[in-house]
């Protein structure tokens, strides 16, 4: 793996830097968020969504960053959860309310708990009435919060099903999260209208559920008249998640099976220099940078076909259909560009040689100059 960069700083004065990554699955409305403490690179991933796996991981990778725990707020009804796959891929613990009693947890949390990531901690809340289950976790300093779906932008969760109740959830509301300092950032869930963000001020003011001169008797009135439709994924993600997001089958991932591609947080297929020499022979190798670059002082790797990429998408039928190709440049920007548009015109066993001849050279691996 490349050396990752320095982690763009945000945090409280006086706190040790924190990186925060908030991610969004516009199919289900779910905000994912990844916290890490740059220090130590260590980091949590909060309400994973099982689609954005490769996402997710491809992101985690890039920074450096070593997952203590992949954390659901609850046992979500609208998507299933991808802690199980990050479990897989990374050795991270999967944590989530010992109440709601889900397989495969290794990391159960009760109210006051800590999830220690480097020199950082998140604060456990339980937070019930969406669902018994739900936690709301806090940053040490409070400064952050992630509500999960007892507390929305402007909104909160449903209470009509999975045990909801609108005293409790009012309760939990005003107790564990208005209670926050009034400048704390409340991050939720899902938005279904692109809000990404509250503050304990805002919502205590503008929250038509609870906010203003609302009371208890006006919260539960409100929610018991909202008749919502059902959740239309609930069949589904209800008893998976109650495994932690693993499949039914016994947990068999797909893979590319002709080789171990790795995908970049761009979504690009990628291969190691390291793996593609050792398997030199059973693939095609498509450089693609300029005739004089390949008769230069840099090289080529012996074999490599030469199509330059102005000239790539006219003459990619020159390429051999029966093996595999790996597409290089000089740094694994311009290949990159190029695997994009073998994709487009149909090749499905292409990928990038990341880092191009940089990455190869800088293994001593073997290259001829035709000059």
């Amino acid at each position: 793996m490349a050396p990752s960069p320095s982690f763009p700083l945000a945090a409280a004065a006086g706190a040790a830097p924190l990186l925060l990554r908030q991610l969004f699955d516009a199919e289900t409305g779910t905000f994912t968020y990844l916290l890490a403490d740059v220090a130590s690179r260590q980091g949590v991933l909060i309400d994973s969504v099982y689609e954005q796996h490769p996402r997710d991981l491809s992101l985690i990778r890039e920074l450096g960053i070593d997952l203590v725990a992949s954390l659901d707020t609850h046992v979500h009804a609208d998507h299933v959860t991808g802690s199980w796959r990050l479990h897989r891929a990374t050795g991270c613990a999967i944590a989530l309310a010992a109440v709601a009693g889900a397989e495969n947890v290794t990391l159960p949390l009760r109210h006051g708990d800590r999830v220690r990531f480097g020199g950082r901690h998140l604060e456990v809340r339980a937070t019930p009435g969406h669902t018994d289950g739900c936690l709301s976790v806090v940053l040490d300093d409070h400064s952050l919060a992630f509500t999960g779906d007892a507390l929305l932008v402007r909104g909160c969760g449903r209470c009509d099903f999975q045990q909801g109740d609108a005293s409790t959830l009012y309760h939990s509301i005003t107790g564990q999260i208005l209670t926050l300092p009034d400048h704390c950032l409340l991050y939720p869930a899902h938005d279904y209208s692109g809000r990404a963000v509250s503050s304990v001020a805002e919502e205590k003011a503008y929250n038509a559920r609870l906010g203003g001169d609302a009371d208890e008797r006006d919260f539960v009135g409100y929610m018991e008249n909202l008749h919502l439709p059902h959740p239309n994924r609930i069949a589904v993600a209800l008893p998976a998640n109650l495994r932690s997001g693993r499949p039914a089958d016994g947990g068999v991932e797909e893979a590319d099976d002709w080789a171990p591609i790795e995908r970049s947080y761009a979504g690009l297929p990628e291969l190691t220099a390291d793996w593609v020499a050792g398997h030199r022979e059973a693939l095609t190798l498509v450089d693609v940078r300029s005739e004089a670059e390949v008769q230069g002082p840099d090289g080529r790797i012996s074999g490599s076909l030469l199509i330059p990429l102005p000239e790539l998408q006219s003459r990619a039928d020159e390429i051999p259909t029966d093996r595999p190709t790996v597409v290089l440049c000089h740094s694994g920007s311009r290949s990159a560009l190029a695997t994009q548009q073998l994709q487009k015109q149909g090749l499905t066993q292409v990928a990038n040689m990341r880092g191009g001849l940089r990455a190869w050279k800088a293994q001593g691996l073997p290259l001829e100059h035709p000059a």
